[in-house]
């Protein structure tokens, strides 16, 4: 008989458990960040259902990457706005601190 596939949000946990001797040994706000990656993954159990991988650790970490790569994107594009309107401030006859109508 063929062997049973256990879903993916319980594969997940169960890699979570595997990790727990290593969270043990991490400071407690270290052991928060191990905590929300590991949250971060369950974020997409839909794709881990999908891709049906030998290695689940694969799924868990693509996951994980994601949701970096998102975060990532969106902190760029702040950057990039926080930057345009420090230009604009700039250009304001070189002096950031000089009000537009005490330019002259």
């Amino acid at each position: 008989m063929g062997r049973t596939v256990l879903p993916f949000s319980r594969v997940l946990e169960q890699e979570a458990q595997e990790w727990r001797k290593f969270r043990r040994g991490l400071r407690r706000e270290d052991q928060e960040f191990l905590d929300r990656l590991f949250e971060e993954a369950r974020l997409h159990v839909q794709a881990g259902v999908y891709a049906s991988r030998p290695w689940p650790f694969e799924t868990i970490l693509i996951s994980i990457l994601l949701e970096h790569e998102k975060a990532l994107v969106e902190l760029r594009s702040k950057i990039k706005v926080l930057e345009e309107k420090e230009e604009k401030v700039s250009s304001n006859d070189g002096n950031p601190l000089d009000p537009p109508e005490a330019v002259k």
